[in-house]
């Protein structure tokens, strides 16, 4: 078969590319030699290992894992572990406008009530940013029903457009491409999944514009290096938005980066005890709305 995928666990270098040879060839090389990072994670082989990892994680950590994806692998996830996932809404923009789902199929997908998040929703790798018209009707779908919502803004692979994302842009890693649509829709529960990493000054001045909005350290948590993760994270909780913040792990193919974030929250030196439960479970059962009932069953 194929080789497994490979993600930098954290990068150390992104870059080191002579344009002189397409850069997906270096990105590859670079990974497969570990020649960017100390550390990596491969991906497992099949679905049913990804799965049987994953939930091993999960149960290990006691994890509540929202969770998006291929709505049939999906719903095999939560026949092993009903507890402990719950189910999210995934969506994007296909290549033409047939291939993406309606809004009228995603109202009649969340009305089913499997669903209780709306996300990912990746239309940064799409060139678009959420304000668009083009999400627009989407979203009000969401606020009338009152389904949370998260959105890809910030890192995906270090240069995208050279990879499988022609379209994604760095000024697409901007929270203050959130705005105009958080103010058309001043019910919606909306969290920034990557933190709007590394836009740091913008995330600041979006957060405390838009008190609504929250944001999940997906990804950063493990990927980019830790000490810049940490720059980043101390920063949100010194300008006053520690409550504001959420745990995510976007794990996608490697069951250990979960652990890998866990750990650089709870090692965090900056961080009281409270500000780490807060990150770790406490910030995302309020966003969540989750009952005094349900939050017990997790304990």
């Amino acid at each position: 078969g194929s080789s497994p995928e490979i993600i930098a666990a954290p990068f150390r270098d992104m870059g080191n590319h002579d344009p002189a040879k397409p850069y997906a060839e270096t990105y590859r090389d670079a990974l497969k030699k570990s020649s960017w990072a100390d550390r990596q994670l491969i991906a497992t082989r099949s679905n049913d290992s990804l799965r049987s990892l994953t939930l091993k994680v999960l149960e290990k950590n006691n994890v509540y894992a929202v969770t998006s994806g291929d709505l049939s692998v999906l719903e095999v996830w939560k026949k092993f572990a009903p507890n402990r996932i719950i189910e999210s809404l995934d969506f994007g923009f296909g290549p033409t406008r047939d291939q993406t789902l309606s809004v009228d199929s995603i109202e009649r997908l969340l009305n089913t009530g499997r669903f209780k998040v709306f996300g990912e929703i990746t239309i940064q790798y799409s060139g678009f940013e959420v304000s668009d018209s083009a999400l627009e009707a989407y979203l009000a779908v969401a606020e009338r029903m009152d389904i949370p919502v998260g959105v890809h803004v910030g890192p995906g692979p270090p240069g995208a457009p050279y990879l499988n994302s022609g379209n994604y842009r760095a000024r697409l890693h901007s929270p203050l491409g959130l705005e105009e649509a958080l103010l058309r829709h001043p019910k919606l529960r909306l969290f920034a999944m990557h933190a709007g990493w590394p836009m740091l000054d913008e995330m600041v001045a979006t957060m405390y514009t838009q008190p609504q909005l929250y944001v999940d350290v997906a990804l950063i948590c493990y990927m980019i290096p830790r000490k810049e993760f940490y720059h980043y994270l101390e920063r949100l909780v010194n300008a006053g938005f520690g409550k504001r913040i959420m745990f995510g792990s976007d794990n996608m193919l490697w069951p250990p980066s979960i652990e890998i974030g866990i750990k650089a929250i709870n090692q965090a030196p900056f961080l009281s005890t409270l500000q780490k439960r807060d990150i770790l479970f406490n910030n995302a059962a309020r966003f969540l709305r989750l009952t005094k009932e349900e939050i017990q069953q997790m304990y």
